[in-house]
């Protein structure tokens, strides 16, 4: 909406003439609506709205990263190629042929069926994966198969040399072939790993959770720091557009004054709750079971141990240590939280009985006095209910996952008068954020309300779709090439690893923690 000055040329509309339209609305009412239709008197709420949050839909810039000192291939290795590990290496470019066939089926049954597409269209990161180690002989050889799928073009395609296999990962980080390795190992095995790795001079990308004790997060920031391997923790969750527009929203004060930050996991099925399947050709004879136990306590041979390790503090990190911690890396972007000063916990084994010592429902409550608000997490692993991430403040709360959603609080100070005269509606969000999306309204309708509220397992880069875990191994590569340090480098591990280990000292010995950061020591 524009107005003429006094050289004839337009000019826009202030905060001001906007007030002073909408206090004319009434009037106009009565001498003739039709002056005034309806979709015109919501654009200009939705300009005076605007002008109040001055916020844009423009994507953020993330972690920028300088030009790269070289163009050379990395050689890269992996050490545990499970679940997790195959996404990982399929993320750095190897799919493994079965899936590709599987995509290209999917592609010709159904038209919306892109992932073919999109793999395809990601960039080639200049790697190739040199070397493999998993203790169970099934997954080292498909990862072989995957590491021959240079051209991703599925089984009938043309192959490459596959990568050397190696039966102990201490081999693998022996070879000087090897630039840099991806860890996704069992939790308790990670810091020795990662530790070992650095030592021997290769870049590291590890799986959360980052470490299993708190000694093992000072021992693994020291290594780390001391010698100048380009760390990477694997939270996906730090390329996501949304979480770097709501570090928008807080900067700009647009909640006011936050008070209470509450974050939530809950699933209701038993691949969820880590009940995963176990394959049919393992056996003593194809496992390293010795290898698999490491530094945990010696026990017998276990199926159940080896594919559902999570469920067990011999080898995994509960809830706290796994889904705990990308809940608190989104709001850690957010928010900057750092260590938390207190942490207290409760939970138990409410749903699974099949042996497990980990609790399959877990609370967590975090004090932090000097910003004036607290982080609640709880998560249930027998209930499909979402809650979602959510800030809240005196002014307004955010709704966070893939996507945002901003709403005022009804007894608002800063949006008393918008809310008085009807501009903002508390029922209604008063800024959404979809990321791929341009020109969102700033109040949303319900079709956008619906989208914005499902959580995605993908970003936007440019309006062009991602898988997140693609793009923060893209960023580790990038990193390694410019000699700087990632997003999720160790310092950021560090506060994830500490506030997690906080959380399951509080549960597993029913007391309420504190962290000493004068001593850096959790009393």
């Amino acid at each position: 909406m524009e107005k003429e000055n006094h050289n004839n040329q337009p000019a826009k509309l202030g905060r001001r003439d906007v007030l002073k339209g909408l206090a004319t609305l009434p009037v106009l009412g009565i001498l003739g609506y039709g002056v005034w239709k309806k979709e015109k008197y919501t654009n200009l709420k939705n300009k005076e709205l605007s002008l109040e949050l001055d916020l844009g839909y423009e994507p953020p810039v993330l972690h920028p990263i300088p030009p790269p000192r070289d163009s050379r291939t990395i050689r890269l290795g992996i050490i545990g190629y499970g679940g997790r590990g195959e996404h990982l290496v399929r993320a750095a470019g190897f799919a493994h042929p079965s899936v590709i066939d599987e995509w290209k089926k999917g592609a010709k049954e159904n038209k919306n069926d892109k992932r073919y597409e999109d793999y395809l269209a990601q960039e080639d990161l200049n790697v190739v994966l040199a070397g493999v180690c998993d203790v169970f002989t099934v997954r080292s050889k498909r990862a072989m198969e995957a590491s021959a799928n240079l051209h991703r073009e599925g089984t009938e395609g043309k192959m490459e040399k596959p990568a050397k296999v190696y039966k102990n990962y201490k081999e693998l980080l022996a070879d000087p072939e090897i630039d840099a390795v991806i860890i996704a190992t069992p939790d308790h095995w990670h810091a020795q790993m990662a530790m070992d790795a650095a030592r021997a001079g290769k870049h590291v990308y590890v799986e959360k959770g980052m470490t299993r004790t708190v000694d093992e997060a000072f021992a693994l920031r020291k290594t780390v720091e001391e010698t100048g391997i380009v760390f990477q923790l694997g939270h996906q969750g730090r390329q996501t557009e949304s979480y770097a527009k709501a570090r928008e929203v807080i900067k700009k004060n647009i909640l006011g004054k936050i008070n209470l930050i509450e974050v939530c996991t809950n699933r209701n099925d038993p691949n969820g709750a880590w009940v995963y399947d176990i394959h049919p050709e393992a056996s003593p004879q194809t496992i390293d079971w010795e290898q698999f136990l490491g530094p945990a306590p010696k026990v017998p041979f276990s199926l159940e141990r080896f594919f559902r390790w999570r469920c067990w503090w011999d080898y995994g990190t509960g809830l706290s240590g796994d889904l705990l911690t990308h809940e608190y890396d989104a709001m850690n972007q957010i928010l900057e939280l750092g260590i938390p000063y207190s942490a207290v916990a409760s939970g138990g084994i409410y749903f699974y009985k099949d042996g497990r010592d980990v609790p399959d429902v877990f609370q967590a409550v975090y004090e932090y006095p000097d910003r004036d608000f607290t982080l609640m997490y709880s998560a249930t692993l027998a209930s499909d209910r979402q809650r979602g991430k959510v800030i809240m403040g005196h002014d307004g709360y955010m709704e966070v996952s893939d996507n945002l959603m901003v709403y005022a609080d009804p007894e608002s100070t800063r949006y008393r008068e918008l809310i008085d005269r009807g501009t903002v509606k508390p029922e209604n969000p008063i800024f959404t954020y979809i990321p791929g999306r341009k020109n969102v309204d700033a109040v949303a309708s319900a079709t956008e309300q619906y989208f914005a509220k499902r959580g995605l397992l993908y970003t936007y880069r440019g309006g062009k779709r991602y898988d997140t875990t693609y793009l923060h191994i893209k960023e580790w590569i990038d990193c390694i090439r410019a000699g700087i340090q990632p997003s999720c480098n160790i310092q950021q591990g560090f506060q994830e690893a500490i506030t997690a280990h906080m959380a399951t000292i509080a549960l597993r010995e029913n007391r309420k923690v504190y962290w000493d950061k004068d001593r850096e020591k959790v009393v």
